[in-house]
């Protein structure tokens, strides 16, 4: 939409800066962040910048190629863990996958059609090529996590089924998706890749639960990333919201972009849980600790 950019000017930096504030627990841990991490956040914030003002040139529209930087920068940390701590412990393969399927679905359509791209410059090349980047990290990850790390991948406990949840997107964007490409099958695969993100987290809430409660630091880092992504990505179909259209079932009703919305607030449901603790372990205990979920939780700390 051809929205001013003085709403993103005000709001951006802080949500930015909301990225940079690492989840913690009530364990013992050093209170200040590693340097890897350090270096992986400004590498974000300063690549963020330049897309922002060289690339976008302020645009309101390039808040979604900021939602896939920050899922990018999510990814990239779950792989600073499993480099860090030489174990796929405490990370879902099963929410990857989902991940990975999620961006492949978004893909199909902007890699070469422009409906649901942003429409400053940042539309052009750097979005594809950010969400390129997100799934050759996953593709690692996945390949670190089944293959070479197998051994400390806890199988038994990451169980939760996914395909009934890709089946269901599946058919939920077949009935509910937009026509901003004008082709049904891949307005039908973008919606299933909102769809999917959606919900992607699940399998990762699953194992924690499974596992005790307990949250590696960076984990944290990846979930709470993935929910400002979700922000991001929701304060721009909120000022869209006018403009993407369907084929309507229900006239006057634009089921299309109240499907993307109920899908951006799915996600921040499913996290509340994790963000009241989030936010109690950061005023308890400050930063780089790990978050705890259950009562009675052997964190190992």
């Amino acid at each position: 939409s051809d929205v001013c950019s003085s709403d993103l000017d005000t709001v951006l930096p802080f949500i930015l800066f909301a990225t940079m504030m690492a989840p913690c627990s009530t364990g013992k841990a050093s209170k200040t962040l590693p340097s890897s991490l350090l270096i992986a956040y400004g590498i974000f914030i300063l690549s963020a910048g330049a897309v922002w003002h060289l690339v976008a040139d302020g645009a309101f529209s390039s808040i979604l190629t900021m939602s896939v930087m920050v899922q990018c920068l999510a990814v990239v940390l779950l792989g600073l863990q499993m480099i860090s701590t030489g174990s796929a412990s405490g990370i879902s393969a099963r929410a990857l996958l989902l991940d990975a399927l999620a961006i492949c679905c978004r893909l199909s359509s902007t890699l070469w059609l422009n409906g649901y791209l942003p429409v400053d410059a940042s539309g052009d090349y750097v979005f594809q090529a950010i969400d390129i980047c997100s799934l050759g990290v996953l593709a690692w990850l996945l390949h670190q996590i089944l293959v070479v790390k197998r051994h400390t991948y806890q199988d038994e406990e990451d169980s939760m089924p996914i395909l009934p949840i890709v089946f269901g997107a599946l058919i939920l964007a077949a009935l509910l998706h937009g026509n901003m490409d004008g082709r049904p099958v891949f307005d039908t695969l973008w919606m299933a890749g909102v769809l999917i993100s959606a919900v992607a987290v699940l399998p990762q809430l699953w194992l924690i639960t499974k596992t005790g409660g307990c949250i590696e630091a960076l984990t944290s880092h990846y979930i709470a990333a993935m929910a400002v992504s979700r922000v991001f990505s929701g304060m721009f179909m909120w000022h869209a919201f006018n403009d993407i259209t369907c084929i309507a079932w229900i006239t006057g009703f634009n089921h299309a972009s109240w499907a993307i919305m109920a899908a951006h607030l799915l996600h921040m449901l499913l996290l509340g849980d994790f963000a009241y603790y989030y936010v109690k372990a950061v005023l308890a205990s400050g930063l780089n600790c790990r978050v705890q979920t259950m009562e009675v939780c052997d964190c190992g700390v």
